[in-house]
């Protein structure tokens, strides 16, 4: 259970990472153009929101098991 636990916030903060890195590219210097959101900073963020969603996803459940 407690193993559960630390996977869900482990890809909650993983997925938080790279959706704020993706979003945020332009803005430290890491994107092309900071004038407009490129298709791999979209598919980052989409990416890190699922992997956020389903870290949470897995916290909510770990915690009505228990």
């Amino acid at each position: 259970m407690m193993r559960n636990k630390k996977l869900a916030i482990a890809l909650l903060l993983v997925g938080l990472a790279i959706f704020l890195g993706s979003a945020l590219a332009d803005i430290v210097g890491l994107g092309d153009n900071p004038f407009v959101f490129g298709y791999k900073q979209l598919a980052g963020s989409v990416v890190g929101a699922v992997v956020s969603i389903a870290g949470a996803v897995l916290y909510w459940r770990a915690g009505r098991a228990g």
